[in-house]
């Protein structure tokens, strides 16, 4: 619902000073304009407005603060050789908005609506988009609750905005496998719960097997399901991938995995190839089994961020699985190639997944 779709845009007159580098801190610099809606319960979503990046004003009471009504998406815009800005899928990102807003009961947004506004932005916004090899423009877009009420009951207000931030590239010096600790103490989300959902608290409450992990030496946590520990979910923010014995295997959608937008792709092309994929539960027994009969092929992870990560090792109650001696595998490598080509425009999209800016 959608009262007023008029754009309004206020011109920053103090514009800050681009990246000069492709050495782009991740989400520290910000751009000089952002985008604001605001919801009233009975007057829908109103006022579309792009406005200076500034601070925000918020009661003390506004429920985001106390129950963490919120939900955020995570996309980006890249600049191609002749000079294009092309987004990814972006619809898929502004489709997975609403279903993470249904579940923290946000009232949904006009898709179609936003994605004009998102243009909007970006256009303004152009010269932000950083030409350095492996840049991009990291695009967020997020909705918290904004009622000042203590009450535990949704929201009747709510504020939906757009910040931008250059991004430099995720691997410094190339793409390298990483190593990742399984993660048998914490639980990320079980089913019924909110992880299927971007929403703020699923991150918060990972920090501490991320802080064991990084303690361990390892890049990241690998999380078991909630009730059994036993079946696979997701990587951190990735999900994940296993090539054994041929076939590629991903844990399905349950309920308590994110459904990632690199994940989709990734399912899409490998089915194009006609490489064997598989959507299923696999146990980190199975998994560990695969690895000692010598079958474990390739593991990487998928998400905005990284596009695909590969995985050298992972750590499981003290034992190592090292896959293909701790080496990007052809497969993972591929994949990256193929899917970084065609959100850079380096590789033809025969399947209409990048939008011209």
């Amino acid at each position: 619902m959608m009262s007023n779709s008029t754009i309004t845009i206020v011109e920053n007159p103090n514009k800050k000073p681009k990246p000069q580098t492709k050495d782009i801190a991740f989400g520290r610099t910000f751009t000089d304009h952002m985008f604001v809606m605001d919801y009233e319960e009975g007057k829908g979503w109103h006022e579309p407005r792009i406005v200076p990046y500034e601070s925000l004003t918020l009661d003390p009471a506004a429920m985001i603060f106390h129950y963490g009504q919120t939900v955020f998406e995570g996309l980006k815009a890249y600049r191609t050789e002749d000079d294009r800005i092309l987004l990814f899928r972006p619809e898929k990102n502004l489709e997975r908005l609403n279903l993470s807003s249904d579940r923290l009961s946000i009232p949904p947004i006009d898709e179609e609506k936003v994605m004009e506004y998102l243009i909007e932005l970006i256009r303004l916004e152009q010269d932000w988009v950083p030409d350095f090899e492996g840049t991009s423009l990291y695009i967020r877009p997020f909705i918290i609750g904004t009622e000042p009420s203590l009450a535990v009951a949704p929201s009747k207000t709510y504020k939906f905005m757009v910040i931008l931030s250059p991004v430099g590239p995720y691997f410094k010096g190339g793409i390298h496998p990483v190593q990742i600790n399984v993660e048998d103490q914490y639980t990320r989300a079980v089913k019924g719960g909110t992880g299927m959902a971007k929403t703020a608290g699923n991150y918060s409450a990972a920090y501490q097997a991320q802080a064991k992990a990084y303690q361990q030496g390892k890049a990241d946590v690998l999380w078991l399901d909630g009730v059994e520990k036993r079946y696979i979910e997701e990587v951190g923010s990735m999900n994940i991938f296993f090539k054994i014995d041929g076939e590629v295997v991903t844990p399905m959608l349950s309920g308590s995995i994110l459904k990632g937008i690199t994940r989709m792709s990734i399912l899409e092309l490998l089915n194009d190839w006609g490489i064997p994929v598989t959507e299923r539960r696999i146990s980190i027994e199975e998994l560990y089994e695969a690895h000692e009969q010598g079958k474990l092929e390739e593991a990487f992870g998928t998400g905005t961020a990284a596009v695909i990560s590969p995985v050298g090792e992972l750590n499981w109650l003290g034992r190592q699985m090292t896959i293909n001696d701790g080496e990007i595998g052809p497969l993972s490598q591929k994949l990256y190639d193929t899917i970084t080509g065609i959100q850079r425009g380096h590789v033809e999209d025969t399947k209409g997944w990048t939008v011209n800016v």
